[in-house]
């Protein structure tokens, strides 16, 4: 997933901390853990030219050689997607009465053009206190994390209550790829059963020294979904124009798409964030907070808030023109132009609803809107549990002391969103902070700061054991 920040351009009024500079010599076990990262990040998993299937097998083998049976390790794949395999792995708990938890990571990553890239991107490079390659942090920093807690508890002798259980899974980074955790959740449902799920999503900011801002949980994520505008015409000699042309159709019906506004929605998570950050912000964005919190229409209080993008990302839905494709020669009136509107749902509000919304926005018959792939349906976000969120903050205050701990929706879309909707709740806690400019993420010379990814592997770890200990 794209790694954004709810809250990218806020800085919070009496955040404590120091920088994350650059720590002292890595211990012997993440110098252990620093060659299993390595491994996983040079291991190409782009879909045009990579092997999720690969790419699983080596970490399989990692915890076969710490001691997990083979009834342990479920490798997977889809008879017609060899390449897009995946591992579910499970470490048995004390109490066969005890729900699971569950740690979910993706190992697919967006593609990357070594021409483009500053340095190989399929090379682990440490430079300047940061890793670089793609996927040194989206995703592969949660799945080698996944992969190494596993390894110590073994290796430790450590006996969960709960069962632990881990996913590694294919195809999150492309919309109409095999998806493992969709895969799973349709056709595995048993063996990924679990309370809940731990996944990518959350995670921290820092501030242009370095120093954390905010540490965050993703509590439910908005759907993204594609849609098509179409115009089709006879067309004719450019020589001849008139008003009927399918550009322009589509043109206005773009422009009226810029200027539709949809209502402002509040979920629980949302209405928690915002309550929870109204005193961090300046004395008009504290009014506006609580104007909109109590009326949803106020225009004044909404115009204030979306001066700032990722206001303007959670507020509602979002809906944004991407592609464009008309015309089929230079002197010739256009037969066909099409466009592709990418749209941010608000969870509560179904696809149909928002095709019905642009097609009344743009109000004109001959501009065919209509559903592209569905990457997953409408699902509500998970619930506030404290007994998922109480221990994820409680330890992230013990490690970060002073840093503000917040709740998130996230704009863009994680494999959460086929497995809440078959029961297994999930949230995103990785106890990572991401730089103000987004680390590359889905771009060019992606990266995650070393004491960042150390630190977020001490932070899994812990709480993991904490989950695995938890009473019902």
């Amino acid at each position: 997933m794209l790694k954004t920040f709810a809250v990218s351009a806020i800085l919070f009024a009496g955040a404590s901390g120091v920088a994350l500079a650059q720590g002292a010599a890595p211990r012997p076990d993440q110098l252990e853990y620093r060659a299993l990262y390595k491994e996983l990040v040079e291991t190409n998993t782009s879909l045009s030219a990579g092997s999720c299937t690969v790419a699983a097998e080596r970490m399989a083998a990692h915890l076969k050689a710490a001691g997990f049976p083979d009834a342990d390790l479920h490798p997977f794949a889809a008879p017609d997607h060899p390449k897009e395999g995946g591992l579910v792995a499970i470490l048995p708990g004390r109490d066969p009465k005890a729900k699971a938890v569950l740690m979910l990571a993706h190992l697919d990553v967006v593609e990357a053009k070594r021409e483009d890239w500053t340095r190989d991107p399929f090379t682990l490079v440490e430079e300047n206190g940061n890793f670089y390659a793609r996927g040194a942090a989206d995703d592969k920093a949660m799945a080698s994390i996944w992969v190494d807690t596993l390894v110590r508890y073994k290796e430790e002798g450590f006996k969960p209550r709960r069962t632990l259980k881990m996913a590694l899974t294919c195809g999150e980074e492309t919309n109409g790829a095999f998806n493992g955790a969709e895969y799973l959740a349709k056709n595995k449902r048993d063996l990924i059963d679990a309370a809940f799920a731990v996944n990518e999503g959350g995670g921290g900011l820092l501030d242009a020294a370095g120093k954390p801002v905010f540490q965050g949980i993703q509590v439910g994520e908005k759907l993204s979904q594609n849609f098509t505008l179409e115009v089709t015409n006879p067309g004719g000699h450019s020589s001849r124009p008139v008003p009927d042309n399918a550009i322009y159709h589509l043109a206005n019906a773009l422009v009226k798409i810029q200027g539709y506004r949809f209502p402002v929605m509040f979920s629980d998570t949302t209405r928690d964030f915002y309550t929870r950050m109204a005193k961090t912000r300046t004395p008009e964005e504290q009014a506006a907070i609580a104007a909109l919190l109590k009326n949803p229409k106020d225009e004044g209080s909404r115009a204030v808030l979306e001066k700032d993008p990722d206001n303007n990302a959670i507020l509602h839905t979002n809906c944004v023109a991407t592609m464009l494709d008309a015309g089929h020669a230079t002197n010739a009136l256009p037969q066909r132009a099409r466009a592709n509107v990418n749209c941010r749902i608000f969870p509560g509000t179904s696809t149909a609803e928002v095709q019905k919304t642009l097609g009344d926005a743009i109000g004109d018959p001959k501009v065919k809107v209509s559903i592209r792939e569905i990457r997953n349906a409408v699902a509500p976000p998970p619930p506030l549990d404290p007994k998922v969120l109480g221990p994820a903050e409680k330890l992230a205050a013990e490690m970060w002391p002073g840093v503000p701990q917040v709740r998130e929706m996230s704009a863009g879309a994680t494999d959460g969103a086929f497995l809440t909707p078959v029961g297994i709740p999930t949230y995103g806690i990785s106890g990572d902070f991401g730089d103000p400019d987004g680390d590359g993420v889905h771009g060019l010379n992606e990266r995650i700061r070393v004491k960042v990814l150390y630190d977020s592997r001490d932070y899994l770890y812990r709480l993991m054991k904490i989950y695995a200990e938890q009473p019902d």
